[in-house]
């Protein structure tokens, strides 16, 4: 122990000895290595002191939500929570020679320097002692980024705070970072914080296309908002966006040409209104999510949809999706007039649950085909009828007596639908599209029934657009989606057949002028309370919907007021009209191919006959030849033809079947009357 004692003084001794040495040594040109050493001692101290004072970056992150187009083009802003336009933009964001003017003219050494500029603090300090007060500043974007930071009055205690900071930043960040902490920061008056802010409200496109004039006048406003607002003070900002533009110049930055040019460029007179496409659809995603949404789509169907809301009352709304065929992307929504709080304009109509009318119809048929219950040639009755105790009734309360299911599905018939319904099964249609991925709604504890046909649940425009998808594809269903990059499980509800016969007969002209080659479906809600309008080339689908956020019924006799929207809607969209071939066309009695399933076309189900007057009985599919029976006894009736004729001679129930060569069987139920009492049922 008494060894160890003696060995550690020597150490300590000879430790001193040499700091002494480095510290303060002797001899000749002692003086400089002297103040050398303590220069560096400083600079070692400085830089370990800086190292420990990293600014709070925090700031940073109270930036307001963006959202990209799918074309990376910028679709809406949303203030931050301090109610200013703020985000966060890295140098890639911005024009090439926004990134070279701004350095060349505040930083020229910034490529270098260590966060602040001894040598501009020199000449700084310099001119100030010879002039008297204060003739050029020292300060570094670094050292500008730790300002913006944390403003403070500009005191010599605050400055050198601030010029330690900006070391700290030099050493904890790279050259790339801190010039993105600039462009996010940057003070460009009012509520504007940063480049990408600056750039739409000023001049209303991206920082990406900003120009000599536009760089230097962004680049001039930070140097003092207030002064040098052109709005306020338009003669001291334009003195000072061309002399910065002349200095650019004159450091290389820009041509003479692109000089004369910008000084030839007016200054902004107004701040124009942030991008803000569909609000109620993107407000809730996350900030700097790239959707599915084309600008260039969105922006003129939100024209279409102000321009309709005009000559609307106060209280109706509106909504209007368009979506891609290929991806099941939402190309563009339209959720309501946003902010106008008659018509509830913050509520997503897209997603509000509301009755489809007989929007539904078309799948319902496509499942019947599916199923074999009915062609689309197969003759339907519509007259007035009861199933139990309900009964239903068309739209104008007229019939149009015996029709095929063609004519009944593009005149929205409700007699036949809700016959079909019945054939169906309420329960076995909702299942199948809630397999797909579109359930209906229906009120708590209630079942599917009948009513399903002409529109007794809910559903969401979204849901009921992704349907209409679905048909147009093939059968094929897929959620929509709204984020880019999003793939959703696809579900078929119909097979293509039964998809196209569907499509063959909704594609039609439009009633009120328009493109062709679109294949459209409207639907109307009890008590007139939803309007709806949706259709589809090979492209794009699209619905409209009108109505009462509240659900009250829409005044006046508005029914197909959404169909010239829609019409409207794909006059813009890029045209690839639907074209239906021959063998896709519905079928007819006179041209019915071989080897189908052989159907009753008339007498029409549900029909009463009268006594003595002749029947025509009529068959479609099936293969000859033909046998007719009734009540099991075989008819008169020429095996390769398909119809015979019969004259009802008692009043009463009547067995009819048809068997063909292949062995398919159908039967039906028929009804005859006494003259009088036919008479009666008419008249009643």
């Amino acid at each position: 122990m008494n060894a160890a004692k003696p060995m550690r003084s020597r150490i300590i001794a000879q430790i001193l000895h040499w700091s002494r040495l480095c510290l303060w040594p002797r001899g000749r040109y002692a003086w400089w290595r002297r103040s050398g050493q303590w220069l560096l001692l400083s600079i070692i101290l400085v830089a370990v002191s800086a190292w420990f004072m990293p600014p709070d970056t925090g700031v940073l992150k109270q930036e307001g939500r963006i959202i990209y187009d799918r074309h990376g083009h910028v679709l809406s802003l949303f203030l931050n929570h301090q109610q200013q336009w703020a985000f966060a933009t890295s140098p890639q964001q911005v024009s090439p020679v926004m990134r070279q003017m701004l350095i060349a003219i505040e930083d020229r050494n910034f490529a270098w320097d260590p966060g602040i500029d001894p040598f501009a603090i020199i000449r700084a300090v310099g001119q100030m002692i010879v002039a008297g007060h204060v003739v050029s500043g020292a300060s570094t974007l670094t050292m500008q980024v730790t300002r913006m930071l944390h403003p403070a009055p500009r005191t010599l205690p605050v400055k050198i705070v601030e010029a330690l900071q900006a070391i700290s930043l030099y050493e904890h960040y790279s050259k790339t970072a801190v010039l993105g902490m600039w462009l996010s920061l940057a003070p460009e008056g009012g509520n504007l914080q940063g480049i990408e802010a600056a750039a739409h409200a000023w001049f209303n496109q991206s920082p990406r296309t900003l120009g000599p004039a536009q760089a230097a006048f962004l680049v001039m406003l930070v140097r003092n908002p207030n002064q040098l607002n052109p709005l306020i003070h338009p003669r001291a900002a334009l003195a000072t966006r061309n002399q910065i533009l002349r200095e650019a110049r004159r450091q290389g930055i820009i041509s003479r040409a692109a000089l004369e040019r910008a000084l030839a460029t007016p200054l902004p007179h107004r701040l124009y209104p942030m991008p803000l496409l569909s609000p109620q659809a993107v407000s809730t995603l996350p900030s700097g999510t790239h959707s599915t949404l084309d600008a260039s789509m969105d922006r003129p169907i939100a024209r279409i949809a102000h321009h309709a809301l005009q000559k609307m009352a106060p209280s109706e709304s509106m909504a209007i999706m368009v979506v891609s065929l290929k991806t099941k992307g939402i190309r563009a929504i339209y959720s309501g007039d946003w902010g106008n709080l008659q018509r509830d304009g913050f509520m997503d109509m897209t997603r509000a649950i509301r009755s489809p009318g007989s929007a539904l119809k078309p799948f319902l048929y496509g499942l019947g085909f599916e199923a074999g219950l009915i062609r689309p040639s197969t003759n339907v009755a519509d007259f007035p009828s009861n199933f139990g105790a309900y009964e239903p009734n068309d739209y104008n309360d007229q019939y149009m007596g015996v029709v095929t299911a063609t004519t009944a599905l593009r005149r929205s018939l409700n007699v036949p639908a809700v016959d079909l319904m019945a054939a169906y099964g309420p329960l076995r249609f909702a299942a199948h599209l809630r397999a797909a991925g579109a359930p209906l709604l229906l009120p708590y504890g209630a079942n599917p029934a009948l009513p399903l046909a002409l529109g007794g649940a809910g559903i969401s425009m979204r849901r009921l657009l992704a349907l209409y998808a679905g048909l147009a594809d093939g059968g094929v269903v897929e959620r929509l989606h709204l984020i880019a990059g999003q793939h959703r499980p696809a579900r078929r509800l119909l097979s293509p057949y039964a998809a196209e016969e569907v499509t063959a007969i909704l594609h039609r002209p439009f009633p009120f002028g328009g493109p062709g080659g679109i294949a459209w479906k409207t639907g109307t809600s009890a008590g007139n309370r939803d309007d709806w309008a949706i259709g589809y080339n090979h492209r794009y689908a699209a619905a409209v919907w009108i109505g009462q956020p509240n659900g009250a019924a829409l005044p006046g006799d508005t029914a197909l007021a959404a169909i010239p929207i829609l019409a409207q809607v794909f006059s813009i969209l890029p045209g690839q009209p639907i074209t239906i071939h021959p063998e896709t066309h519905p079928l007819t009695l006179q041209r019915q191919p071989m080897g189908t399933v052989l159907e009753i076309a008339s007498p029409p189900p549900g029909g009463t006959l009268t006594i003595g007057e002749p029947v025509s009985i009529r068959i479609i599919g099936g293969n000859r030849p033909f046998h007719f029976l009734l009540d099991g006894r075989p008819l008169p009736s020429n095996p390769a033809l398909r119809s015979i004729d019969w004259t009802p001679s008692v009043a009463g129930f009547y067995h009819l079947s048809v068997l063909d060569a292949d062995g398919q069987l159908v039967k039906r139920v028929l009804h005859a009357v006494a003259p009088i009492h036919a008479a009666n049922l008419e008249w009643n």
